[in-house]
């Protein structure tokens, strides 16, 4: 019976073991890539500040160009959500 008791300790060993490592994974830090040309354009506009440059979480200005920029930052001013 000893060497029974003593694989299923280590099965279970090996189980713990194996569900850190799992756990351990779900805090990692996400890989982020670096921002496209897209976000590069807007890099010198007003309120690009550091460490972020230039901030657009909802990818809301990925393809689009200097007027729908200028529309969308018109719009925000207008009914005052700025941070």
């Amino acid at each position: 019976h000893f060497s029974r008791w003593k694989k299923q300790a280590t099965m279970m060993k090996s189980i713990l073991v194996a569900t850190a490592i799992a756990g351990c994974s779900a805090f990692a830090p996400a890989q982020t890539g670096k921002a496209t040309t897209a976000l590069n354009a807007f890099e010198s506009e007003l309120g690009v500040q550091p460490p972020l440059g230039f901030f657009d979480p909802l990818g809301l200005l990925d393809e689009a160009g200097q007027k729908r920029f200028d529309r969308l930052r018109y719009v925000v001013l207008k009914h005052g959500r700025i941070s």
